[in-house]
C-alpha cells in the first residue's frame, strides 16, 4: 500500500516576496551626493553658464551697453565682422607670442631651479621657495606701477643700470618684451613651487635602483625624473596656453594700453577693447565666443596629447 507524500513545498513560495522600494525611497537614497554637490553646481551655473549662455545670446545683437538703448538683432554680422577684421589675426599672433615668451617662465626654468634646489636641506629650500614665489602675491596692478617705475626712460633703474635710453614701454620693438618678462616674474614662484611639489612626490627608489646599477644623475634626470615629472609638465604648458593672454591683461591695460601701435594688444585685450573702449557689446561678445570656442579645441586637443605622452607612476 502505497501512501501519497506531499512535495515540499518550493522555495519560491515558502519566502515571502520582498517588497520593492518605492520611487520616493530610491530617490531619498541616492540623493545625498548629489546634495552635497548641489550649492557648488548652483554657483556653478549662476556665475559661469548663466553669463556664457548671456554672452552667446549678446553676440547676436548690436548694443551700446547703455540701458537707454535697446539691442538690435543682427543675426550673424558680428561673427562676419570678427573674422574679416585684420585685427583678429594681429591679435592672435600676439597671443602666440606671449605663450611662447612665458613658456620658459613656467616650464624650463621651473624644472632647473626644482632639479638644483633638491639637494639644499628642507629649511634652506623651504626660504628660497618662498623668496620665489613672493612676486606672485604682488597684485598685478600694484606690481605695473613698480615697474613702470623701473623702466621710465628718463630716469628708471633699468636704464641707469644698462646705460641705455630705451623707452621700453612705448617703443613697439620693445613693449611686448616688456610685458612678457613682467608676467614672467609673476608667475615663476608660482610654477617652482608646483614643480616642487612634483619632485617631492616622486619615489626615491627608482633614482636608488638606477644609481646602483651605474646610473649617472643626468641619465637618472633624463630617463627617470622628467619622465615622471611630465604629467606636471604638461599641466604648466596647458595653463601657460590657456590663462597666459588673461594673466598679461592687467599689465597690459595699466602699462601700455595695447600699445604702442597695438603691438601689446592680445585676444583678451582686443575683446575688453570692443566692449568697454568702442561701447560694441555685440563684438565684444562674438570676439569672448570665439575665444571661448577655439580655447576649447586648443585644451581638448592638449589634453588627449597629454593622456598618450605623459608617463603616469601606476
Amino acid at each position: 500500500m502505497f501512501m501519497e507524500v506531499p512535495a515540499p513545498p518550493r522555495l519560491s513560495d515558502a519566502a515571502p516576496k520582498a517588497a520593492r522600494p518605492s520611487l520616493p525611497r530610491l530617490v531619498l537614497r541616492a540623493a545625498p551626493p548629489y546634495l552635497y554637490l548641489a550649492p557648488a553646481l548652483i554657483l556653478l551655473g549662476i556665475w559661469v553658464y548663466r553669463p556664457l549662455a548671456q554672452t552667446a545670446q549678446l553676440s547676436f545683437y548690436s548694443w551700446n551697453l547703455l540701458p537707454t538703448t535697446p539691442m538690435e538683432p543682427v543675426g550673424l554680422d558680428n561673427y562676419r565682422r570678427m573674422l574679416d577684421s585684420p585685427e583678429l589675426g594681429q591679435s592672435l599672433w600676439r597671443t602666440v607670442e606671449v605663450i611662447v615668451g612665458l613658456l620658459p617662465f613656467s616650464i624650463v626654468i621651473p624644472v632647473v631651479v626644482g632639479l638644483l634646489t633638491r639637494q639644499l636641506g628642507d629649511r634652506a629650500r623651504a626660504v628660497y621657495q618662498a623668496l620665489v614665489f613672493a612676486p606672485m602675491l604682488v597684485a598685478p596692478v600694484a606690481g605695473a606701477a613698480v615697474w613702470g617705475w623701473l623702466l621710465d626712460p628718463r630716469g628708471g633703474v633699468v636704464n641707469r643700470a644698462t646705460g641705455t635710453s630705451v623707452n621700453w614701454l612705448q617703443e613697439s620693438g620693445f613693449a611686448q618684451i616688456a610685458i612678457i618678462l613682467i608676467t614672467g616674474w609673476h608667475v615663476l614662484g608660482f610654477a617652482v613651487l608646483v614643480v616642487a611639489a612634483a619632485l617631492s612626490g616622486i619615489n626615491g627608489d627608482y633614482s636608488d635602483a638606477a644609481a646602483l646599477d651605474g646610473a649617472s644623475r643626468w641619465q637618472i634626470t633624463r630617463w627617470i625624473t622628467l619622465p615622471l615629472l611630465s604629467p606636471t609638465l604638461v599641466f604648466l604648458m596647458l595653463m601657460t596656453v590657456l590663462l597666459s593672454a588673461q594673466w598679461t591683461f592687467p599689465l597690459i591695460d595699466s602699462l601700455t594700453q595695447g600699445g604702442p601701435a597695438d603691438s601689446t594688444t592680445n585676444v583678451y585685450y582686443l575683446l575688453w577693447d570692443y566692449g568697454f573702449r568702442s561701447y560694441d557689446a555685440g563684438m565684444g561678445a562674438a570676439a569672448g565666443m570665439l575665444l571661448f570656442v577655439g580655447f576649447g579645441l586648443v585644451a581638448a586637443g592638449l589634453v588627449w596629447l597629454s593622456e598618450r605622452l605623459a608617463f603616469h607612476d601606476n
